[in-house]
Order: C-alpha cells, then sequence, then structure tokens
C-alpha cells in the first residue's frame, strides 16, 4: 500500500518559515508583496506531510502552515507508474484514487485541477491546486481510449515518454535516438484531442523534434535543462527549445543534478539556466519544473541509505540518467527549503528580470499554456 509521505511524492522535515526566510534569500527588488500576488507554480513537483503517522490521509497542520508559508499555487504531480511492466496501468490507477483520497479528505487545503478556474479559486482563496499528469504513455500503449478514460479521472498533461523506449517513441536514454513512431503520431493527435497538453520531458533528440512538429497547439517541456550549457541526455538542445517555444510552448527548468557536470547545481547555475531559457525562447516560455518536492531534504545516515537504494533501483531498471548517483540527492543546496520558490523570484531580480518577466516565470507562462489546453 502506498503511504500518504509516499503518495504526495516524498521527503524529509520540511524546515521552519522562520529558518526558511533566513537561508539563502536573494537580494531582490522582487517585493513580498509581489510574491503574495503571483501565481507561483512548479509544473513538475510535489509537497510532502513529514509529522503525521505515514498512513493516514490527513494532511497535519503543521505541514499545511507550511504549504501556506511557501506560497506555492499550485503542483504538478505524476499519478503513474513509469516504465514498459505489464502492470503500469493498474498501479496509476490505484494511485490516482490514493490522490483523490487525500484532496478529498483535505478540502480545507487541497483542489484538484480540472481547468484554469479552479488554479485561480486556489489562489484566491489560499489554498493549493493538484495537476494530474504522466511521464510516460506506456500505460496507455496501443489503446488509445484509455488517454480519454485518464482524462475523466482528472489527467490534464500527458509526457510521451521517460527514458527508454515505448510504443509512442524513444526516451532520452536510448542510444538509437529513433524518434518517433507511427503510434507517436496517433497518440499525439489523440491527447490534442481530449484536450490534455502534450509534454516532451524525458524524450529522445529526434522524438522531442518530431512530436513538436507534430503538434497542432502549444507543447510543453515541463522539467528539463539546457543542453548547450551541459550536454546531458536529460537536457534538451537549443534547437527543440526554440522549436517548442515557437509553438508556443513553455520550457520548465528543473532543480536536478543535470543542471552542471559536478551534479551539485547551486542556484546561481539554476538562474544561468532559466536564463539561457529566457534569452532564446523569449519571457512568454520559461517556467518552473522543479522535479522534486517542497521539503527541505535532511541529509543524514537514513537518507544516504535511501538515496543509496533509490539510485541503485533506477540503474537496475536502466532509467538512471548520467549525473546519478547513489550519493547525489536531487537539490539546488542553497535554496532547500519551503521559500525555495520566493528565493528563486529574489535570484531572477538579482540577474536583471523584471517584475513582469519573474512573474511569467513563476506561473503566468504555465497559466497560459493550461488555459490554452485545458480551459
Amino acid at each position: 500500500m502506498t503511504t500518504r509521505r509516499e503518495l504526495i511524492i516524498g521527503g524529509a522535515a520540511l524546515a521552519t518559515y522562520a529558518a526558511a526566510r533566513g537561508a539563502g534569500a536573494a537580494t531582490t527588488d522582487f517585493s513580498d508583496q509581489d510574491y503574495r500576488r503571483a501565481i507561483v507554480i512548479d509544473g513538475l513537483g510535489g509537497f510532502d506531510d513529514p509529522y503525521g503517522p505515514p498512513d493516514t490521509t490527513i494532511i497535519d497542520p503543521r505541514a499545511i502552515a507550511d504549504l501556506k508559508a511557501s506560497g506555492l499555487t499550485l503542483s504538478h504531480f505524476t499519478v503513474n507508474t513509469v516504465g514498459n511492466a505489464p502492470d503500469v496501468w493498474d498501479k496509476t490507477i490505484v494511485t490516482i484514487a490514493q490522490i483523490d483520497r487525500v484532496i478529498g479528505d483535505n478540502p480545507e487545503v487541497l483542489i484538484k485541477v480540472n481547468t484554469t478556474s479552479d488554479i485561480r479559486q486556489a489562489k484566491r482563496e489560499g489554498k493549493s491546486a493538484v495537476l494530474y499528469g504522466t511521464q510516460d504513455t506506456s500505460l496507455v500503449g496501443a489503446d488509445l481510449d484509455r488517454l480519454a478514460l485518464l482524462k475523466g479521472l482528472g489527467v490534464r498533461s500527458v509526457q510521451l515518454t521517460y527514458n527508454l523506449r515505448n510504443l509512442c517513441g524513444d526516451g532520452s536514454l536510448e542510444p538509437g535516438n529513433a524518434g518517433l513512431s507511427k503510434l507517436g503520431h496517433a497518440t499525439i493527435a489523440r491527447i490534442e484531442k481530449e484536450k490534455m497538453l502534450v509534454d516532451f520531458s524525458h524524450g529522445g533528440q529526434r522524438t522531442i523534434a518530431e512530436g513538436i512538429a507534430a503538434t497542432t497547439r502549444a507543447p510543453i517541456i515541463s522539467h528539463t535543462g539546457c543542453r548547450s550549457l551541459h550536454d546531458n541526455p536529460r537536457n534538451v538542445w537549443d534547437a527543440e527549445m526554440k522549436a517548442c517555444a515557437d509553438k508556443g510552448g513553455v520550457i520548465g527548468i528543473y532543480w536536478m543534478p543535470f543542471l552542471v557536470p559536478n551534479s551539485r547545481p547551486s542556484s546561481a547555475d539554476l538562474v544561468h539556466h532559466m536564463d539561457h531559457v529566457k534569452n532564446l525562447c523569449g519571457e512568454d516560455h520559461v517556467s518552473i519544473g522543479t522535479d522534486g518536492v517542497l521539503s527541505r531534504t535532511v541529509i543524514d545516515d537514513k537518507s544516504r541509505t535511501a538515496q543509496k537504494k533509490f539510485y541503485e533501483d533506477r540503474a537496475a531498471q536502466g532509467i538512471a540518467a548520467p549525473g546519478e548517483g547513489p550519493d547525489i540527492f536531487n537539490i539546488v543546496a542553497d535554496w532547500d527549503n519551503i521559500m525555495r520558490y520566493r528565493h528563486l523570484a529574489g535570484g531572477l531580480s538579482k540577474a536583471g528580470w523584471t517584475t513582469g518577466q519573474i512573474e511569467k516565470a513563476l506561473g503566468g507562462n504555465l497559466m497560459r499554456i493550461y488555459a490554452e489546453s485545458f480551459g
């Protein structure tokens, strides 16, 4: 049985609000009032409740306070199990039901997203919105009617591939780089017909290029880095980023080891990647997709053991990318606390971004593409 902690994307103990405000904050002209006004969206990420019993569905009041203090308006939750195993569809349905239960048991805190009006309601009421998405289409395969079923269950974003090959195309770690299949073309068309968002994160270079060319509406690359800054297969080349933007799409930068050769990115490295997307694609096409959690990562013997097992499991499945490792944590260490998005706003302001540009990167650009895609 998946526990609530595992369900809401795991994590270690949250830092207190006071400690977070004093840790890693950048000098900024982007004020606290500006931040409170902004819609803040993590285009691939989540939050955790480390305080209460692991199997309860009721979120602890301390975790609620941390979530509210963070300013996070929306998290894009991954609801599926990745990979080509025969049970990935069944596991996904179970996970969706479990997340539905958590949201239903915490109506004063959480709102499930069907349209962007739900996101605006969450902002207005001081709640946190949850957007359902998949990181693979292996759970769909050739049965494209499953996409309609997923939509009915609340899924609003569908990522075409994960790191390996599926029936739609090659993921980022496939050496053949074979691109998009005929089924991949049909899958993209059906995703668009269902008015869901097509996500090309984790795709191979040709899969991304051919997939973007096949779209008729704006696509997204929800969580990636700039391959021209660091040549890692999980990052995306400038040509594909520009093609995504030219279709009206948005590119989200993650807070992952793949940003730099030593796998330990700093806040300056993160801002450098976001700057690159803004300068290459324009201010309307850059966003956040941390691929992480709101919680501060406590690095101790317990977490080191857990990370070692996590990496070894991924390596055994063949899905560990270059830059991952048994002692590599998926964090930007100097902004690793609940005020991470506020720190980012300050860092962007210090780098010369205007208030309007920061508001777009924090969530405005994703709100636009969400509205164009699913309402």
